[in-house]
């Protein structure tokens, strides 16, 4: 029997990331977006960390539209910047999504910051809740530092200047299997998938 669950976000390459690795533990999954189901109004990510955000976008799903639902938040953390822009990072910049300007932003603000003290993580926070109240947070997270020079045209957001600990290349460079086996998001979705198979098995 085929289950359902809602990704609460409208971001396509999420939305594939989600699929490709539930769908290797969970085949029988089907995965939708946002852009998958009737239209709602969106409230504003008002919370104070990832887990609070991805929380408030699953609870969001939930209750408009009645299916189980992920919601996500992740974000880039620099040490030289005290964390941020954390979970500031898609609109660092000021517009949502824009993600060539939050790079050029940010490359700028480190333009004086020696090349040893680059270290950075990405952090993602990802929140399970169903219909019936269950609710479960998990994290991941990909340590690494940051390159000036973009490099690579696979992935989004700061991949083209973030260099995974121990590779040789960064995420933009790498493929979406080698990336879904490192990346904050795929360790966060790979230790939630059994709680979703528990949740909407049979």
């Amino acid at each position: 029997m085929t289950a359902t669950l809602l990704l609460a976000s409208r971001n396509g390459k999420k939305l594939l990331e989600l699929r490709r690795i539930a769908g290797a533990l969970l085949p029988d999954l089907r995965v939708l977006g946002l852009d998958d189901v009737p239209p709602y109004d969106e409230v504003p990510e008002s919370g104070a960390t990832f887990a609070e955000n991805a929380l408030l976008k699953a609870r969001e799903a939930v209750a408009h539209t009645g299916l189980a639902a992920v919601g996500d938040d992740s974000g880039l953390t620099v040490a030289a910047l005290n964390g941020m822009p954390g979970i500031f990072s898609a609109r660092w910049a000021g517009r949502h999504g824009d993600d060539q300007a939050n790079l050029e932003l940010l490359l700028g603000q480190l333009a004086d910051v020696p090349d040893d003290r680059l270290g950075a993580a990405f952090i993602c926070a990802a929140a399970l809740v169903t219909p019936r109240g269950d609710e479960h947070v998990v994290h991941g997270t990909m340590r690494g530092r940051l390159v000036r020079e973009a490099k690579g045209d696979n992935g989004f957001g700061y991949d083209p200047i973030f260099l995974p600990e121990g590779e040789g290349v960064t995420a933009a460079q790498q493929t979406a299997e080698q990336k879904d086996a490192i990346s904050h998001r795929g360790r966060a979705f790979r230790e939630l998938a059994p709680m979703i198979a528990a949740a909407l098995g049979p």
